[in-house]
């Protein structure tokens, strides 16, 4: 028979497979390669498949020691012709280093065609001095008892546990539990691969030291012990394991050791993530196959940093299949420019201008359509790719800045959402900077949006890169506010400039009259932090009413705009239809009006007086903007609004009242105190008669000034009425 071909599907899954292995087949006295995994060319250190197929067909023992070369090549050969099984140690020199490879192979047939499975165990450096030393007497070493392997010539002599736990090798592991499969079918139990990794070793590491890490390793391995038995269980490499078992009471099993973890290594422990494979639901798999499938069980929770577990099911390998297209082909996007910058505007309460624009990256694929943010930027942060999409949008950013002054419109901030591996990868601070830097944008001009998830564990790295950020400059938000667990701990630790709420308030907002009073403590919360505030998801004009009332400085949504094209929002522009961009000049004032709150009597006392510091009164409230000829409604609160409708029907929103026609007739004492709050912050206290007798007791302060516009923001507060209306 001629050369075997897998199908595109079926070769894509081999070479995303973690697990180093190749399928050969043996033609015409020639081994031919046919499919190698991504884990041969990791541990062989091959740049890319290219190199890896190549160098096996054409140099398979280019790095194999010289004096074990004849012997392999000879076990090839046997196994190659009819030998059962392939079975071989050897050295093969990667990074400069020569290591002990462990290689074990079967035969099988699809489709009519016998090809061959080899596996390759990475089983640590060979060190002569070390076999040299040991070899004289005193106690064997793991390392030793390897070369003696390699000198012997011995594929007999295994090393059957790893080093660190005293766990199985991956290949003893891979040995039994082909055996204890078939036991378990004959017992009538069902077998499950599980494998598991502990969540965020990598800042363990940094915290406590790579010795703290071994210790927890160690402890994790006992728990695996204590529950599944040390034959069950091996080490897959750094902090993730292998376990092989049955699936009764599993995930009860499971709960209970994420809840011991917790107390191990004297309570410095991480979470765990679990990947399950059942045999039954998914077919009866090679132990190597079924490994690799719970591990990609596993994965699809890595930005989850709480202890928990995941079933494999099929759709999986179609996303992974997905995955492996966006790695491939990101490159070529970026600079085909099929992914394209968005932006969404960030429209002030105050004033109904956008203050601010969020920029978003979209993906439209000549193969695919267009990629969803969520099918993309998990799978860039996952492969530590996500900084060429972060700083490939900033840069794109800033030309539209450019072609934004040169068309005389202003220019306000726009926000680059940033991810935690940026800050992993690269010095994320410093290549932003040096981009702002090289165009002449002032760091005021790019907001740092980041989520909790991007805090993670290493909480005092990400607030020393914070704090560098905003000592350049630039102003760092929280995003999606109140939708982790412990989002008021973040606050107490990092000085954040605005929190954006999450839009889940928003998709509440009807739902639940809980969700009003917990927005308006998170804002009153911000407030009284000196942090402004972002709705996101604003729909309805009732929301935005809302908002404005619990003094929700800015919003974002589907009611002002989806997020579209730098060429959108120009020619918006230029067709008349768009919401206008604010003075940057006037940003302070409507910053100050715009966050009060009109349900907290406290803004009329400035902080002083704790006897106003009752919580969601109906006391009416409003803002009013006067200069020295107009006075003009911003905005108030419900109260304020039904109290309107019902004495002064006549005034609307916005109504400019002219000060010269007024002061002659009734409202002249109002109008007379709310002109003199422009001289002076101290508040005002006055009785206002109204037509029927009614006598209104009315506050009002001065809160801020524009210099632009020279008009003066002014509070006013009905503290009560008497006469006739009472």
């Amino acid at each position: 028979m001629g050369r075997f071909e897998y199908e595109k599907n079926e070769l894509e899954f081999i070479e995303n497979s973690t697990v180093p292995f190749a399928i050969y087949q043996f033609i015409d006295g020639h081994v031919v390669t046919i499919a190698i995994s991504s884990g041969f060319c990791e541990l062989f250190d091959c740049p890319d498949f290219k190199e890896a197929y190549a160098i096996a067909d054409n140099d398979m023992y280019r790095d194999v020691h010289p004096d074990d070369i004849a012997r392999i090549s000879e076990a090839a050969l046997r196994f190659a012709t009819g030998g059962k099984n392939y079975d071989v140690v050897y050295r093969s020199k990667i990074h400069g280093n020569y290591k002990v490879i462990h290689a074990k192979g079967v035969h099988f047939f699809k489709e009519g065609h016998r090809l061959s499975h080899v596996t390759y165990f990475d089983e640590g450096e060979f060190s002569e001095d070390d076999f040299k030393s040991q070899g004289e007497g005193g106690d064997f070493s793991l390392n030793f008892l390897y070369s003696k392997a390699v000198r012997e010539n011995s594929a007999q002599q295994k090393i059957q546990y790893d080093y660190l736990t005293g766990l199985l090798s991956m290949s003893h592991f891979f040995e039994l539990a082909e055996t204890t499969e078939k036991n378990m079918l004959e017992r009538g139990e069902n077998p499950v691969m599980l494998f598991c990794d502990l969540n965020g070793m990598k800042y363990f590491n940094m915290k406590y030291g790579f010795s703290e890490g071994d210790k927890l390793i160690r402890s994790f391995a006992r728990l695996l012990i204590r529950h599944f038995g040390s034959d069950c269980c091996c080490r897959f490499g750094m902090d993730r394991f292998c376990v092989y078992t049955n699936d009764l009471a599993l995930e009860e099993r499971l709960w209970t050791i994420f809840a011991e973890c917790e107390d191990i290594n004297d309570g410095k422990s991480l979470p765990v993530r679990v990947g399950i494979y059942l045999f039954k639901n998914n077919g009866n798999v090679g132990a190597s196959y079924a490994c690799e499938r719970a591990k990609m069980a596993c994965d699809f929770g890595k930005n989850v940093y709480l202890s928990h577990f995941n079933y494999f099911d099929e759709s999986m390998v179609k996303l992974s299949e997905n995955r492996q297209y966006i790695i491939d082909n990101f490159d070529r996007a970026l600079k085909e420019k099929w992914i394209k910058v968005f932006f969404q505007p960030i429209v002030r309460s105050a004033t109904g201008y956008v203050c601010d624009e969020e920029a978003l990256a979209r993906w439209f694929d000549p193969e695919k359509g267009m990629l969803r943010p969520d099918e993309f930027i998990p799978v860039l942060e996952d492969s530590n790719l996500i900084y060429k999409l972060d700083l490939y949008v900033a840069e794109h950013v800033l030309d539209k800045m450019k072609k934004q002054e040169e068309k005389g419109l202003y220019v306000v901030p726009v926000s680059i959402n940033l991810s935690r591996s940026d800050f992993d990868t690269c010095d994320i601070v410093s290549e932003i900077k040096k981009m702002l830097d090289e165009r002449g944008v002032s760091p005021e001009k790019i907001t740092i949006e980041i989520t909790e998830s991007v805090i993670g564990s290493n909480f005092e790295y990400m607030r020393s890169q914070v704090e560098r950020f905003q000592s350049l400059g630039f102003k760092v938000w929280m995003d999606d506010f109140g939708s982790g667990y412990s989002s008021l701990n973040v606050l107490q630790g990092f000085n954040f400039d605005l929190i954006k709420l999450d839009m889940k308030f928003m998709q509440q907002f009807d739902k639940n009259e809980k969700t009003k009073i917990i927005l308006s403590g998170l804002v009153k919360m911000a407030g009284g932090l000196g942090i402004e505030t972002v709705c996101e998801g604003v729909e309805t004009k009732e929301q935005i009413e809302f908002l404005k009332e619990i003094g929700c400085t800015k919003m974002q949504g589907y009611y002002f705009s989806k997020p579209i094209s730098v060429e959108e929002v120009f020619d918006r522009y230029k067709r008349g239809v768009q919401i206008g961009f604010e003075n940057p000049s006037e940003t302070g004032y409507y910053e100050c009006i715009g966050r009060l709150n009109l349900y907290d009597l406290s803004v009329i006392t400035d902080g002083e007086n704790e006897s106003f510091s009752d919580y969601f009164n109906t006391l009416p409230m409003a803002i009013f903007e006067e200069d020295d000829k107009n006075v003009v409604f911003i905005r108030g609160n419900k109260s304020y609004k039904e109290f309107v409708k019902k004495n002064f029907s006549a005034w609307e929103k916005n109504q400019r009242i002219d000060f010269d026609n007024a002061l002659s007739g009734k409202g002249r004492a109002f109008l007379t105190a709310l002109s003199g709050c422009k001289d002076s912050f101290s508040p005002i206290i006055i009785d206002e008669s109204l037509t029927d007798g009614t006598v209104l007791h009315l506050y009002m302060r001065k809160i801020a000034y524009n210099s632009i516009k020279n008009v003066t923001a002014v509070i006013v507060v009905i503290l009560g009425k008497r006469g006739a209306a009472s």
